[in-house]
């Protein structure tokens, strides 16, 4: 038996539900690191962090013009994509959290010869030049060539999915299922 396809009706997207689709894509939860014109770190969290191109290796950070790391990283030229891990949902909120001291819990080192924080134990660390900025409605699409990557194989990452926290996990007689983070 074929079943004829219909369409989806059109219908008119506002804010919310537009947010509320959105909040049905999975992403990587990652906190963007660089550094001020007077050195001091600055940071965000972003889900909006996606693989563009294998050739020439390329990332794409989204980050909202009004932003307060929005400058420094246009400035600096250079940041870092640490991708967290199961056990860092309290800093990814920290980092969400506008007026909070983010790197007020001692987790980021300066990296060797750059001086870009970057966390230690994330599961992936990326270090990036920026290679591009593209302007994109309220926010600025960072291009950032990867100068080093750095993978810690023992920490799942975490994922924002449906306005929550989860960690894939795979046990041995399951296939992969997302639980949530407290």
């Amino acid at each position: 038996m074929t079943v004829p396809y219909t369409p989806p009706r059109a219908a008119a997207t506002g804010a919310q539900e537009f947010r509320d689709a959105m909040a049905l894509l999975a992403a990587p939860v990652t906190v963007i690191t660089t550094v001020d014109g007077d050195g001091r770190p600055r940071g965000f969290t972003a889900s909006s962090v996606t693989s563009v191109s294998l050739d020439p290796p390329l990332v794409l950070v989204g980050i909202a013009r009004g932003s307060s790391c929005h400058q420094p990283l246009l400035e600096q030229g250079g940041f870092v994509v640490n991708v967290l891990g199961a056990r860092h949902g309290a800093l990814a909120r920290r980092f969400a959290t506008t007026g909070a001291d983010r790197f007020a819990g001692g987790e980021f080192e300066p990296w060797p010869g750059r001086g870009l924080p970057y966390l230690p134990d994330a599961s992936v660390l990326l270090r990036c030049t920026l290679a591009d900025v593209v302007p994109a409605g309220d926010h600025d699409l960072l291009l950032g060539s990867p100068a080093e990557v750095c993978t810690n194989g023992s920490s799942g990452a975490l994922v924002w999915y449906q306005r929550g926290f989860h960690v894939p996990v795979q046990t041995s007689q399951e296939r992969t299922a997302a639980i949530r983070v407290a």
